[in-house]
């Protein structure tokens, strides 16, 4: 049939329909007005009247324009890209970016005439923007299901409108500096880092890093204990994002050249607030930005939630309930090692007791506990503030970490004269950090005397829900570690490999669990050390003893269901 002029005002598209026959110029027009009123895109309103289906819109606007035809139903929602373009923008435009390849970004649409939207993107992002043609009603599903993920979930929090979160910032000179600091209280950046910190804090994140590199800044969240990227916003406001974090973080804006540490707080509510400590890392693109988050809630789980076995628990609380002594935990960065201490304390602070801690610097506010952060600048070492303590009538001192021979010999004289003390190294196992001590110089008699326990730990991550039972060879189970006879009737059902489901988003992992070497120092373990005995020697006695080792400890873990065996294998590394 002989298609008729279109009318002018229509879109490319449209345009395109009437003049190969596939709408008439007058259904056209009056879809086209349809839309306006009901402010919604032609290619909506088209599928909507039945006119058309998506996929025929699809298909033509392929064939004519020459654009590549994608079915969304085979994407990965989780894959796509997060934070290149905001919401708003998503639902106005009716686009959503599906992929990045470098500098290129490919941006799914159900018409591809609208230049002006690509223009818009390209310039938002930075990037080069390519089209790539899907169904319309696909498409409006998927980013209704976008935009309803990057909305803050607030279900766990206590708080009203974003607007009403609070940064305390009780310096003077830091609040001149932020109401100096005009250019970069801009509104959406404001609001962007509040949904960011919220994020992190909601979906249990330990760490926030904002990157900037040469052509793309992303952010990324550490949880349960691996990194991810959660979000690439334009590059053109890394700079706005940095200078917001360094004004209530108590930093100078104006000094880049050199690494800064700072401290904030989120106020979520009237009985709720998150510490944040803010590093700052001058690179070649910008500063690097790590936050740590510290939760004042990680000391009251109560040592049960930290993953003691029921013998260990008994040892440490034994332990650490003692009038005197020193208490040790070791293990990499990382480990958990302050959240363990942190527990000790709480369980110790109580109204008749005078506890002080010296920390480099302090994670979480515990009140009843006077801590006190180091500041080497200052004067202020771990040597000085011991020595302060001691004139305190201190019932229990926690150290930070026993770097060096002073420390260490003050932190020992303290628990030979009536002081209970908790403090932490870095040595990969327990019988490993009594040689650590010799090595730094302590005499063997000093440590036989005044170390009643070490505790040596790492963090693995726990299975979800949707783990799912599996079979290992029994050789298998015995090359990693298991003995005989923990590979009786029940073991089997008591393996398993993590799956991947919307509770855990598909990792297989939701939170972490402790796997503990906790070793009491015997008599014989004391006569050893005397002997000037090595970590060898050390561990065989344990091992005597009955003293689990790390290994041991975490296979236990994985026949009672909680984690699995490529995670103990990968975080105990024997």
């Amino acid at each position: 049939m002989a298609a008729a002029a279109p009318t002018p005002g229509l879109s490319g598209l449209a345009r395109s329909m009437v003049q190969q026959g596939l709408l008439l110029d007058a259904d056209a027009d009056a879809i086209n007005a349809q839309a306006k009123t009901s402010n919604l895109s032609f290619v909506s309103q088209l599928v909507q009247s039945n006119k058309l289906s998506a996929l025929q819109v699809a298909e033509f606007a392929s064939r004519t324009f020459g654009f590549p035809l994608f079915d969304l139903n085979a994407i990965d929602t989780e894959q796509l890209p997060k934070g290149l373009v905001e919401p708003a923008t998503l639902q106005s435009r009716r686009i959503l970016p599906i992929a990045q390849r470098g500098s290129q970004l490919f941006i799914a649409t159900s018409d591809p005439t609208n230049l002006q939207t690509a223009t818009d993107i390209r310039f938002q992002t930075n990037l080069s923007v390519e089209q790539i043609v899907v169904e319309d009603d696909k498409l409006g599903k998927l980013i209704e299901k976008v935009v309803e993920s990057s909305d803050t979930s607030m279900k766990n929090l206590d708080v009203g409108d974003m607007d009403e979160l609070d940064f305390t910032n009780d310096d003077e000179q830091s609040k001149k500096d932020e109401a100096a600091s005009a250019e970069v209280d801009d509104a959406p950046v404001v609001k962007y880092l509040q949904k960011i910190l919220l994020d992190a804090i909601n979906g249990g994140a330990s760490d926030i890093h904002f990157e900037p590199y040469e052509k793309f800044f992303r952010i990324r969240y550490r949880t349960d204990g691996i990194l991810f990227d959660v979000a690439q916003p334009p590059l053109a406001i890394k700079d706005k994002i940095s200078s917001r974090i360094k004004v209530i973080s108590k930093l100078d804006i104006a000094e880049r050249r050199v690494p800064q540490d700072g401290r904030m707080k989120l106020v979520l509510s009237k009985n709720r607030a998150i510490d944040f400590r803010v590093s700052t890392l001058p690179t070649l693109y910008g500063e690097k930005i790590v936050m740590r988050i510290l939760d004042p809630s990680s000391a009251t789980l109560g040592v049960d939630a930290l993953g003691y076995d029921p013998d260990q628990k008994e040892f440490l609380l034994n332990a650490v309930q003692r009038p005197y002594g020193m208490v040790l935990v070791t293990g990499p960065t990382g480990s958990g090692k302050t959240v363990s201490l942190y527990t000790c304390l709480n369980i110790l602070n109580k109204p008749g007791v005078n506890i002080s801690t010296a920390e480099d610097p302090a994670e979480i506010n515990l009140p009843g506990v006077n801590q006190v952060n180091i500041n080497d600048k200052a004067g202020l070492t771990f040597p000085i503030a011991l020595k302060a303590f001691l004139r305190q009538d201190p019932d229990v001192i926690m150290v930070g970490e026993i770097r060096d021979l002073e420390t260490a010999d003050i932190a020992i004289k303290a628990a030979q004269t009536g002081h209970m003390v908790l403090s932490t190294l870095h040595t990969n196992d327990a019988p490993g950090t009594l040689t650590r001590l010799m090595n730094m110089g302590v005499a063997p008699f000093n440590i036989a005397s005044s170390v009643i326990l070490i505790t040596a730990q790492r963090l693995a991550r726990k299975l979800c829900s949707c783990k799912i039972p599996i079979d290992i060879p029994r050789e298998a189970l015995l090359r990693a570690g298991f003995q005989e006879e923990d590979l009786d009737g029940s073991w089997k059902p008591y393996t398993h490999r993590p799956d991947g489901c919307d509770l855990c988003k598909k990792k297989g992992y939701k939170g972490r669990i402790g796997i503990y070497q906790v070793m009491p120092i015997t008599e014989e373990m004391s006569r050893i050390i005397m002997k000037n005995g090595t970590a060898h020697d050390i561990a065989d006695q344990a091992k005597r003893e009955g003293v689990r080792d790390l290994r041991h400890s975490g296979l236990l873990k994985v026949k009672s269901g909680l984690t699995s065996l490529e995670e103990i294998e990968a975080v105990t590394n024997e």
